[in-house]
């Protein structure tokens, strides 16, 4: 009852025969790409068919959930629900042993070929419930990446979820870890206009889910309950950003995201999505009042204890001699520490040369006021990391925000020049760090520490480059950094603008450099992703409409047209370009003007009586009008139906009452189609006309 692909075994002893949960065709694409494409390959595949479901379980940027763990080779690993083997490469590679459990048979063939030559995975397939008995009671962890939630279906009955718990809890070693990567349902990109993951709904999470439905995310403290009736006593949240799915970077209590970090938010690689507010601005005001855990995206809670790890930081969106992560961690002595890794065997040159550049920045910077994070390569084994002192203080970037957000732009630019004189000392010194963006320098009173020199090249580059790629960037971050006046930069560094779209050049150069020339996840998202849907426009335009679609009306007794003798009909627009009303006409009004919106339009009057009788359009003492008459005579009834151009955003119609034997007290009836054009067209079209008749 066993297959081998590869080195690894899938065991069927528990396999029902069918497949009952399936994708559809996409399975059979991905089985036939893990069949006969290396894992090498999956970039270029992932760019070429630009096909979500291809994106989510072939990118290895999945596997950073479980990366940040610290797993050992003395540690056995159970996978529940290991579908198409998103993390199951990383498991393999860090632990001793991974048990994976999938109900689909096709899904664990295509995770077997993309593994192919571990052989310390077992696959079984099968129900859960059927498998779980026959499974050991020795297991170091227990994954569950995006399974927690279907507790019920795997489960069933009245607690699923404290029984899906209880039933996993009887299968750890001593000391044994269950890790539970799940979505926040409080999650602020739900309020901000993200559908429900799973339901594909707005707000569904946030509403409890009134609908229905077989699955579940919760809250931190709907876990935490969860758990406790479940006796853990030993849980540890961490927060997955921008989510767990994609995480970039992973952050915990022990340390929190600071200001100005979270504005990677647009994710909707698999649906429209709408944008009701501006969630940097949201996490940036939920950072600063301590709120983060209540509003994190996801989660990753660990029942067992946590993690020696703070922090940590991914930057595997590169080519794969630049890919590495930084971790915050505490060393032996209990102090914080600073640590880049690489990611693959190619980037360990990129590490290595870490400690070279803070020995060339020490030189270029010797007597300056500008200190360079000092840097050691440790290599312990097959470990490998470059170590940074982790320095206290404020980024530059936050003190400039704070300027920015109080308005004080003499204090920006006081911030400014002193980082030009700073960052610009011995300026032809064959030695500079490209990226001296203002969130890398971390200041302390008069304390300025440049923590970060990854891209640090050996030669002299012009200290006005090195400012405005430091302020591009900048501004480029967030919208409300438009306000500092870029021409003033431009006249500090005495750059004239062709230098400036020159340096704008370099910098698309530079990140096709770092990135391989491979599409980032902020462009896939743009090939990709779902539509971004702002409501705030519609409810503007449509406010714009209500605006310019007003019928206004002006009376002349004799002394002309005036704002005080005019008045609006409410109701005059039966629909968005059809108008009809009956008014009263005080015997006394000689003119009555008509203006059947605010805006450049064409109008055809299909019907006008006073009294009951048709009203002689075609006589030039009757209606006078500024716009130009296209066409007069219906050619099916031969009657007078003037349709009119109105190349201008006061369009008016000017109907002679006196011209109509007025009565003491008279009746307009007027109906007329209204079609709003732009003010060009409108010109273009009258100016037709005008040759024409």
């Amino acid at each position: 009852m066993t297959e081998t692909i590869g080195k690894i075994t899938l065991d069927l002893s528990k396999y029902p025969g069918e497949d009952f949960y399936c994708d559809g065709v996409v399975e059979d694409e991905l089985l036939q790409i893990t069949r006969d494409c290396s894992t090498v390959e999956y970039g270029r595949i992932i760019e070429e068919r630009k096909s979500w479901p291809i994106l989510y379980h072939l990118s290895p940027l999945r596997e950073n959930i479980v990366d940040f763990i610290p797993f050992t080779k003395e540690d056995k690993v159970l996978e529940v629900g290991s579908g198409c083997g998103a993390i199951t490469g990383v498991l393999s590679r860090k632990a001793g042993s991974v048990t994976c459990v999938d109900l689909s048979k096709k899904r664990s063939m295509i995770n077997a070929y993309r593994h192919t030559e571990c052989d310390n995975v077992t696959i079984h397939v099968g129900n859960f419930k059927d498998i779980e008995p026959e499974l050991p009671a020795d297991f170091s962890y227990i994954c569950l990446i995006g399974v927690f939630e279907y507790g019920q279906a795997y489960i069933g009955g009245e607690t699923p979820y404290e029984d899906f718990l209880k039933i996993l809890m009887k299968h750890l070693a001593p000391g044994g870890r269950i890790v539970i990567a799940i979505e926040n349902k409080l999650g602020l990109k739900y309020f901000a206009g993200c559908k429900e993951d799973h339901l594909g709904d707005y707000f569904s999470g946030i509403e409890n889910y009134p609908r229905g439905g077989g699955v579940r995310t919760f809250s931190r403290p709907g876990l935490e309950q969860i758990f406790a009736r479940c006796g853990v006593e030993d849980a540890t949240f961490y927060y997955p950003y921008p989510d767990y799915k994609f995480m970039t970077s992973v952050y915990s209590d022990s340390y929190l995201p600071g200001k100005g970090e979270l504005s990677n938010n647009l994710r909707n690689y698999d649906r429209d999505r709408m944008l009701l507010f501006d969630e940097k601005n949201a996490f940036d005001s939920i950072v600063e009042d301590g709120l983060f855990s209540v509003f994190s995206n996801s989660y990753v809670a660990v029942i067992g204890g946590g993690f020696p790890v703070q922090f940590t930081k991914y930057s595997n969106d590169r080519a794969p001699q630049y890919q590495i992560k930084t971790v915050i961690c505490e060393d032996e002595a209990g102090n914080r520490q600073v640590r880049k890794y690489p990611l693959t065997p190619e980037a360990a040159e990129h590490v290595k040369s870490m400690a070279l550049a803070y020995e060339n920045l020490c030189k270029r910077y010797e007597d300056s006021v500008l200190e360079i994070n000092k840097c050691e390569i440790v290599e312990d084994g097959d470990e490998l990391y470059a170590a940074f002192e982790f320095v206290s203080g404020r980024p530059l970037s936050e003190l400039m925000d704070e300027c920015v957000e109080k308005q004080d732009y003499e204090g920006f630019y006081k911030l400014f020049e002193e980082y030009i004189e700073r960052v610009g000392y011995n300026e032809e010194y064959p030695v500079a760090d490209y990226d001296l963006i203002f969130a890398n320098l971390m200041v302390d009173g008069d304390k300025w520490t440049l923590i970060d020199y990854e891209w640090t090249f050996g030669k002299a580059v012009a200290t006005k480059e090195l400012a405005f790629r430091a302020i591009y960037c900048y501004i480029l971050e967030d919208e409300k950094r438009n306000s500092i006046d870029l021409g003033k930069v431009l006249d500090t560094l005495k750059i004239t603008e062709k230098d400036a779209e020159s340096y704008r050049e370099q910098e698309m150069e530079f990140q096709q450099f770092v990135t391989g020339k491979r599409m980032s996840m902020a462009v896939l998202r743009d090939v990709i992703g779902g539509a971004l849907h702002e409501p705030q426009k519609w409810i503007d335009g449509f406010k714009s409409a209500q605006s310019v679609s007003r019928v206004q009306i002006y009376e002349d007794s004799g002394s002309g047209y005036s704002e005080e003798n005019s008045y609006f009909l409410s109701d005059a627009y039966v629909s968005e370009q059809l108008i009809e009303f009956e008014q009263e006409v005080s015997g006394n009004v000689k003119m009555l003007r008509i203006d059947p919106c605010m805006d450049s339009c064409m109008v055809k009057i299909l019907e006008m009586t006073f009294n009951g009788e048709s009203v002689p359009l075609q006589s030039r003492k009757v209606m006078i009008t500024n716009g130009k008459v296209a066409k007069a005579v219906d050619s099916e009834t031969k009657c007078y139906v003037p349709s009119i151009v109105f190349p201008t955003t006061d369009p008016n119609i000017n109907i002679g009452i006196g011209e109509l034997s007025p009565k003491g007290s008279n009746k307009l009836y007027v109906k007329m189609e209204v079609v709003r054009i732009p003010l060009s067209m409108a010109n273009d079209m009258a100016v037709a006309v005008k040759k024409i008749f």
